[in-house]
Order: C-alpha cells, then sequence, then structure tokens
C-alpha cells in the first residue's frame, strides 16, 4: 500500500488536491485497510477537502469581483477571501 502524498496540502493547485482527493476516497471506499491507514487517510481526505473548498471560494470570489466597465471591458477587483462584498 502507499502511504498517502506528502505534498503539503496548502501548496497543491485545485486540481492536484481534487486528484488526491479521489484517490483517497476511492482506496477507502474499497475496504480491506488497517484502522490505522483508514485513519490516517481519512484525516488527509478532510484537509484536502478543506483546501478544494477554500480554492473554489476564492475562485467564486474573483468572479463576483468582476465589474463590467463602460464600453463592456471586465475588471476584476483584487479582493481577498472573507473580505466585504463591495
Amino acid at each position: 500500500m502507499t502511504e498517502p502524498a506528502s505534498a503539503p496540502v496548502e501548496k497543491l493547485s485545485f486540481d492536484d488536491a481534487l486528484a488526491e482527493l479521489q484517490r483517497t476516497v476511492a482506496e477507502l471506499e474499497a475496504g480491506g485497510l488497517a484502522l490505522e491507514r483508514s485513519i490516517v487517510l481519512y484525516e488527509r481526505g478532510v484537509v484536502l477537502h478543506e483546501r478544494c473548498a477554500a480554492l473554489l471560494a476564492e475562485a467564486e470570489l474573483t468572479v463576483k469581483q468582476l465589474v463590467q466597465r463602460a464600453g463592456g471591458a471586465l475588471e476584476a477587483i483584487d479582493v481577498a477571501a472573507g473580505g466585504p462584498e463591495d
């Protein structure tokens, strides 16, 4: 059996985090794992899920902050996730 990926979750792109999360879920669903292994995988899966959710929230915020300028051009307003929506 392979160990969970050792890459720091906070460094993973959305696609990489989602792919690892999918592999983790598949391994857990397959069953037959030792309890300790299942716990390690579950914990990593929770962290991966949180990473994906945070990256999606940032992307959603970016899309919401697109403002149409005069002449039809779009401009992205630089805001931080969790900040006020103006």
